[in-house]
């Protein structure tokens, strides 16, 4: 595989990855796969991906093996079976579907037209400024009472507010020491119904931890901390900052653990466009 030795770490992962695609279509391109080729843990290879090129892993893979497949239906007289299966799709309807959704043609159409076109890429300029401040904090373990959260991150505050009654109910709020969101799933691959979350309070170790409550150790360590101000719905645009911009220009590499976020007020008495928010993003040790 070509290596990339002029170029930001993080960016000739990213390249690797498009090299890979663009040579196996008929191949195994999930998100698994892809992640061992770019060498990146799975909590941040789609996050990275996505900030870097601008489009999710799905949309890059559909765009480069409906690119070949309208490349082998003009130059080439191979069956359109056989173009399916050499671009991933084993089952010709789903092909069929795809390419016409893509081009707005079927494959035979298509080939009867007799001229080439191409889905383009959806890469854009990366901004030249960072909007957000970005450090590296070297981060003490943390002790967590969490309450889990399956569903809609922007679901999550029912679960802190059930964790909070919990702490106020059990006399545990002089043992707390601030609230905590951990995410383990990438929005853009999963589906929101089964995205996986916890709310939790930073605690100490005299704290009683008990159902329906759990506990849970952040590891100490190298974290990128970007400080966001704004509502919470602008959270995607800090966390692109970070694994777009941030991360290739800082030549740091990603720990194998979630990001998580630290709120420093609140929304109960905090308008939304002045709550703070730190976006904690865990670095291997350099």
């Amino acid at each position: 595989m070509r290596e990339y030795p002029h170029i930001d770490p993080t960016s000739a992962r990213i390249l690797r990855v498009l090299d890979y695609v663009y040579a196996n279509t008929d191949g195994d391109l999930s998100l698994d796969r892809l992640a061992d080729v770019a060498a990146l843990s799975r909590f941040h290879f789609h996050r990275v991906f996505r900030a870097i090129t601008g489009e999710t892993v799905a949309q890059a893979v559909r765009r480069v093996r409906m690119n070949r497949a309208a490349t082998m239906l003009v130059q080439s007289e191979d069956a359109i079976a056989a173009i399916a299966t050499s671009c991933g799709y084993p089952n010709g309807d789903s092909f069929a579907r795809a390419f016409q959704g893509q081009f707005g043609l079927t494959p035979a159409a298509f080939r009867a037209r007799g001229a080439m076109q191409v889905a383009r890429t959806t890469l854009t300029e990366r901004t030249t400024h960072m909007t957000y401040p970005v450090e590296i904090r070297d981060l003490p373990t943390h002790r967590l009472a969490t309450v889990d959260h399956v569903g809609p991150y922007p679901e999550i505050p029912k679960a802190f507010d059930t964790i909070s009654a919990l702490m106020t109910a059990r006399g545990l709020w002089p043992h707390g020491e601030g609230m905590v969101g951990i995410y383990f799933d990438d929005p853009a691959t999963v589906p929101a119904a089964k995205l996986r979350s916890k709310a939790c309070v930073i605690v100490d170790e005299a704290c009683e931890i008990a159902p329906p409550m759990s506990e849970y150790i952040l590891p100490a360590g190298e974290h990128a901390v970007l400080t966001y101000t704004g509502p919470y719905s602008g959270l995607p645009t800090a966390y692109d900052q970070i694994y777009g911009q941030w991360l290739p220009e800082s030549g740091r590499e990603l720990h194998d653990l979630p990001c998580w976020e630290r709120s420093l007020n609140s929304p109960m008495d905090t308008a939304p466009e002045n709550l703070i928010t730190e976006t904690c993003v865990p670095l291997k040790p350099a």
